[in-house]
């Protein structure tokens, strides 16, 4: 059932975001070459709890398969979900940062993914056009038109570049809880699905290889990697829907 809104609880999902925003900042400023994907752990679970609010990701799942870490870092192949380690950022590596806040039982949601150094330009490529395609779906998230809309826009954007949206893996509602309905896929066509209102928070977040869009869970039972080794990148802002369109709710200053 898809979670409809008040003002009121948009008000406060939004300063949930907004911590979650500068929180991703304050990370991605601390991606560079030499720091271990824990340190950056620390770094944002500490800008979490001292501005109140909890890791939404940490211990998030059923008991006994519960998410260990306050952050996903995913580097080059890995399409999300990559647990903080001891490993060291290398020049040339693409790093993705997902994570959410839980402020006051409200929630936010964000990610991107960024170059360390000079990376190829097909994997710049990469980067920019999976960028470019979530905010091509967020301009079709608006009152009256259909979730379908907003998934064939990501698609088309991505495939036009010859690259592939990820399809086992996709966006969905958030606000009340991390994860809520709709489920949100980056591939769809046109005019079906459940028309989108007023009031709905969603979480919009294309996963985009450049390979063939098949993946596979590796031996943690959480971290997604693409099947044939290609590298990923990954986009993420929770939104609002609006009487006038939609607003962004995790845009980072």
């Amino acid at each position: 059932m898809v979670i409809i809104k008040s003002e009121e609880e948009i008000k406060y999902i939004r300063a949930s975001c907004k911590l979650a925003a500068e929180a991703l900042k304050e990370v991605l400023e601390k991606v560079k070459e030499g720091t271990t994907t824990l340190e950056l752990d620390r770094i944002a679970e500490d800008f979490i709890t001292k501005h109140g609010a909890r890791p939404a990701f940490k211990g998030y799942g059923t008991r006994g398969s519960e998410f260990p870490y306050s952050i996903c870092v995913s580097i080059n192949e890995e399409v999300v979900h990559g647990f903080p380690s001891e490993r060291r950022i290398r020049e040339g590596d693409i790093v993705s940062i997902d994570l959410g806040t839980n402020l006051e039982g409200y929630f936010g949601d964000t990610a991107a993914t960024i170059p360390v150094g000079k990376v190829d330009p097909k994997i710049q490529k990469l980067l920019i056009v999976t960028e470019k395609s979530l905010f091509r779906g967020i301009e079709k998230t608006k009152p009256g038109n259909r979730l379908g809309d907003v998934s064939y826009a990501i698609q088309e954007t991505v495939e036009r570049e010859n690259f592939s949206v990820v399809r086992e893996y996709v966006g969905h509602g958030v606000g009340l809880n991390l994860h809520e309905d709709p489920q949100i896929p980056n591939y769809g066509i046109p005019h079906t699905g459940i028309i989108l209102r007023e009031g709905m928070v969603l979480a919009i977040e294309p996963m985009v290889n450049m390979g063939n869009y098949q993946t596979k869970i590796t031996d943690n039972g959480w971290t997604v990697v693409t099947e044939d080794g290609s590298w990923s990148a990954h986009f993420e802002h929770t939104i609002a829907i609006t009487t006038n369109g939609n607003e962004i709710l995790t845009l980072r200053s």
